[in-house]
């Protein structure tokens, strides 16, 4: 089973897509669903 995205997750990813300039597309897929795991085990 995959590991579910969770906010520092999407900080983490966030943060180096803007140090490279690479995955500008995934920084908001990534918040997003890190948004819709919030709460869920």
């Amino acid at each position: 089973m995959a590991k579910k995205m969770s906010n520092k997750d999407a900080s983490r990813i966030q943060s180096h897509s803007d140090k490279t300039g690479k995955n500008q597309g995934f920084k908001s897929r990534a918040q997003s669903a890190a948004s819709k795991n919030k709460g869920k085990k």
